[in-house]
């Protein structure tokens, strides 16, 4: 006789929480604290942020995970501040300085230089980075002090703007990148190039893909609408060890952002209620409508009020490739 699977533990909750992300916070820790918080079955994020860096990470819960990577895919916006004068191992404030100088950059030296970090440019990431290099990561091999060699790789910048000079020491910087970036790469080699050495000082991430700074959602609002949430101990089981869990998810829920926000670039198939049956049952359907696609490589059907499928549109028909079954 068969075993049955295990029933998943968790709520089948599907959707985005865009999490503004503290200083410090790991982005695993992250992700494992929002699955906890939100008892979800399943989560995951759209692109690490490293720890010392703050701002957005998106966290899929549920079915919004297989949305994740339209938003890897995505552009993403980074404000950072860069220390001139020293470069690190780490390319930030982490590591040791391994260069310096004197020197210290204008305004208009920094802007004779921008055309040559946009468009499509080569880059060394850093040696203190998640690239795999023969299965190990760059950071652990160059942590246990072996030497790295991470070969360039072309990227896309997008936009990289000079916000602010606050002091001869310090530049601001805003830049629009696509997936693959290294922005303490664009500080090192920006440093080099203008003989005076620089770092990341600061790093924040404000925008990923179809995700604004408006949608950013910080810890505390979230804790607050735990806490909300939370039962009432009586004395006997706090002097047991008890400890309160969320037994009203409403107030947090509010804070969930649909899964097909993440798919705004796609073309949207919204489907009759006969039509989204069908493509469930992973069926194609045929579209309608002067305005409907007869070809489209990437697309979207909705139905039922919710995100139904995943899929391309094939000789005017809707083809579904991967199919939404949970609920919400």
């Amino acid at each position: 006789m068969a075993r049955r699977g295990k029933k998943p533990k968790g709520r089948p909750i599907n959707g985005w929480i865009i999490f503004d992300k503290p200083k410090g916070m790991g982005s695993t820790e992250a992700v494992s604290k929002m699955k906890w918080m939100f008892f979800a079955q399943k989560a995951g994020h759209a692109g690490t942020l490293d720890p010392l860096a703050s701002g957005m990470l998106p966290i899929a819960l549920g079915d919004a995970t297989k949305t994740v990577p339209f938003v890897m895919d995505g552009r993403k916006v980074y404000r950072f501040s860069v220390r001139w004068g020293a470069e690190t191992t780490t390319d930030d404030t982490e590591g040791p300085v391994v260069n310096s100088s004197d020197a210290r950059p204008s305004r208009a030296d920094i802007e004779d230089l921008l055309a040559d970090y946009t468009g499509e440019i080569s880059q060394v990431p850093p040696n203190f980075s998640a690239i795999k290099i023969a299965g190990e990561r760059a950071y652990d091999l160059a942590r246990e002090g072996e030497t790295v060699e991470i070969a360039a790789r072309t990227v896309s910048v997008h936009r990289l703007d000079i916000v602010e000079m606050p002091d001869a020491e310090t530049t601001v910087f805003e830049a629009e990148c696509g997936k693959g970036t290294y922005v303490r790469a664009i500080a090192r080699d920006l440093g080099r190039d203008l003989g005076c050495y620089g770092h990341v000082a600061e790093l924040r991430r404000v925008s990923v893909g179809a995700f604004g700074e408006d949608d950013l959602v910080p810890l505390s609002e979230l804790e607050a609408a735990a806490e909300e949430g939370m039962e009432e101990l009586d004395a006997e089981a706090i002097e047991s060890g008890a400890r309160p869990r969320v037994v009203d998810f409403e107030p947090l829920d509010e804070y969930l952002v649909s899964p097909e926000s993440a798919l705004s670039d796609l073309y949207e198939v919204m489907l009759s209620d006969e039509q989204a049956s069908r493509v469930l049952s992973g069926n194609p359907v045929l579209l309608r409508g002067r305005d409907a696609p007869a070809f489209c490589d990437e697309a979207y059907a909705t139905g039922h009020g919710r995100l139904i499928a995943l899929g391309s549109v094939e000789e005017g028909s809707f083809r579904p490739k991967r199919v939404f079954g949970g609920k919400g």
